[in-house]
């Protein structure tokens, strides 16, 4: 098979415990928009996005919380233009009582400039917001991404 475009992301579908408890994680504290919402019983989800852009869908449909030791999503990572806005969500995910893999903006591996942070939602999914650039000091994993190993 030939491909005629280049293949992309279009959005991520996350099955999640509680869509309330999800919602004002992804709304309030990452701040995605509602885009679209199912509210009835057994069947409630809802559709995440920018500026009419879906990039997040959420799922009630999950009994227990993530499992990074299945198959399946390892984690999402989230890119904002500036390390400068890496940090903003850092502040307002301690606000909001968020635990962090590592301290502060690191890198993803020795001598990168691009890094983040890196963090659990409310069900355990692991996430990492990150810039491009701006990132400096030292990789807190010397050997491998700092993403994969959180």
């Amino acid at each position: 098979m030939t491909a005629t475009s280049t293949l992309r992301t279009g959005h991520v579908g996350l099955n999640v415990t509680d869509i309330e408890r999800a919602l004002a994680f992804y709304r309030d504290v990452i701040g995605y928009d509602v885009l679209g919402e199912g509210k009835e019983e057994g069947r409630r989800f809802a559709f995440l996005g920018q500026d009419g852009t879906l990039a997040l869908t959420l799922w009630q449909q999950a009994d227990a919380p993530y499992a990074s030791g299945n198959a399946g999503l390892h984690h999402l990572a989230i890119e904002v233009g500036t390390v400068e806005q890496v940090r903003a969500y850092e502040s307002a995910l301690r606000a909001y009582g968020v635990e962090f893999a590592y301290e502060g903006v690191v890198p993803h591996g020795e001598g990168a400039s691009s890094g983040g942070i890196f963090f659990h939602d409310p069900d355990g999914t692991r996430l990492e917001i990150f810039s491009g650039v701006g990132a400096s000091g030292v990789a807190p994993v010397a050997a491998a991404p700092t993403c994969g190993f959180f």
